[in-house]
């Protein structure tokens, strides 16, 4: 995110790639890297990524953009539903490094297999969640097969409208922007703490030093190749 990558426009789309040579930031391999944005008829915004490496090396590109579905002045997340088909999460430890430990959801304040306001839980009283000050962790998704499936569902208060999350990744780190303090946004807003959430699409973090997480390992005989879809109603 801090390089200028070579752009090419479509009709509904821009394709952006990067190259990258053997060994720069401590990676093996010269990559060649790509993304495309596309906007659909079906009110989507589709996120297409590939890489190709002539050695083995970690690639784990996700997506960092803040929502906020009542508009981007509107404030606090709070009171937006969300759900996340996911039934553990990767425990962390200060610095928010996992463990190596999938936790279960289940009885604790990270489940939201049904429907939750963000707000209900967020500040309760429970290490995983005041170490990072409210949620910025990594849910486990369900079923996840290669295939695109229906990962995550946010909804404002209103019922007005609503963000469906479609991948092929395991996992996704939900954001609540514990971290922003009067940002300078667009028309002069001033955007604070959990004025947003976060849907970033994933291999778990730290998978190299994890053998049991889901290998994010690409190179000459496996190309990195995943899609991530937003779609609005």
């Amino acid at each position: 995110h801090k390089r200028v990558w070579d752009a090419a426009e479509g009709d509904n789309s821009v394709t952006f790639s990067l190259e990258m040579t053997d060994g720069e930031l401590g990676f093996p391999g010269n990559k060649k890297l790509q993304i495309t944005y596309t906007l659909t008829e079906e009110n989507e915004l589709k996120l297409e990524y590939a890489g190709t490496s002539d050695k083995k090396t970690i690639l784990n590109m996700t997506n960092h953009a803040y929502f906020n579905l009542d508009g981007h002045d509107a404030g606090d997340i709070g009171d937006h539903v969300m759900t996340l088909y996911a039934d553990a999460f990767t425990e962390i430890v200060p610095g928010a490094i996992p463990t190596g430990k999938l936790a279960p959801v289940e009885g604790t304040p990270m489940d939201f297999r049904v429907p939750k306001k963000i707000g209900a839980e967020i500040d309760a009283d429970w290490e995983q969640l005041t170490m990072v000050g409210g949620y910025d962790h990594n849910w486990c998704l369900n079923g996840c097969d290669g295939s695109l499936r229906l990962v995550a569902c946010a909804e404002n208060a209103a019922g007005s409208r609503t963000m469906k999350v479609y991948t092929d990744l395991p996992g996704v780190q939900f954001y609540t922007a514990n971290g922003l303090s009067g940002r300078a946004g667009k028309g002069g807003a001033k955007y604070g703490r959990r004025g947003a959430f976060c849907l970033e699409t994933q291999y778990y973090p730290d998978t190299a030093n994890e053998p049991d997480f889901p290998s994010a390992v690409f190179g000459p005989d496996r190309e990195y190749h995943t899609a991530t879809v937003f779609c609005f109603e």
